[in-house]
């Protein structure tokens, strides 16, 4: 297979054998994890969605490219109500600010899902760094709540087979590393003969988190490939674009 590779500043973009194609006439929709981009983009470089322009990062992905009707998507775990905590309340009101700005800024579709808490428990014993002076002081085991995402993944892929069968993209922009979409990505390809194009990115390693890397298998399931770095990620910070504070984990 051939492969051919271009590089933009510091992007670079790789198309595969016959996938080298003239983008001038085509339609995309976009499609963006957010959950997946802020742990892996945004939290990395200190930045939350507030200070990320998603507008102009809109139309830097799709270039010349016609982006469809209803063709830019947001999917995100709303923040969950929780009785006597101001600080919750305060993100809760933020967050649907910030929906509120996109939609009427750039008229994106917000796709929801729940941020669902549990209760998790950790054992002390000789799988935690430090674990015989924690026992020392009587700590035997740590409890505390984890927040997930549950349903984002599901609904990123139920529309990216769905606008594919309606015809609404000839190439879908994928904004996410989750290697779960991957089986709709396959079928949207094979069957429907549509192209995807996954958006993947370098962040380098810090004191405080590990390097975000494009993931190998959603490059081997796409048609084009395109890697941002942190210094492309840059050019689209922004003071605070709709509201002070979304307050994310």
């Amino acid at each position: 297979m051939k492969v051919a590779c271009a590089c933009f500043g510091s992007v670079q973009v790789f198309l595969l054998g016959d996938q080298m194609y003239n983008r001038n006439m085509e339609k995309v929709c976009i499609f963006i994890d957010s959950g997946n981009f802020y742990h892996l983009v945004l939290k990395k470089l200190g930045l939350k969605e507030i200070n990320f322009d998603f507008e102009k990062f809109s139309k830097f992905l799709a270039g010349e490219r016609e982006i469809a009707k209803e063709g830019k998507r947001f999917y995100v775990a709303t923040v969950r109500e929780k009785a006597g905590w101001h600080e919750n309340q305060t993100a809760m009101s933020n967050q649907t600010t910030f929906f509120s700005g996109l939609i009427n800024i750039g008229n994106w579709k917000i796709e929801t899902s729940k941020l669902r808490t549990r209760r998790e428990k950790i054992k002390i014993d000789d799988r935690v760094e430090g674990f015989q002076g924690l026992l020392k002081l009587g700590i035997k085991e740590i409890i505390y709540e984890r927040s997930r995402e549950k349903g984002v993944d599901v609904k990123l892929a139920i529309d990216l087979v769905i606008e594919a069968i309606d015809g609404r993209y000839d190439t879908a922009i994928l904004v996410s590393s989750d290697t779960d979409i991957v089986p709709a990505v396959d079928l949207v390809r094979s069957r429907l003969k549509k192209k995807v194009e996954y958006i993947g990115f370098s962040i380098p390693e810090s004191d405080t988190y590990e390097a975000t890397k494009p993931v190998k298998r959603m490059i081997y399931s796409t048609d084009t490939q395109r890697v941002l770095s942190d210094l492309d990620i840059k050019s689209f910070i922004v003071k605070n674009l709709f509201v002070k504070e979304l307050g994310r984990d």
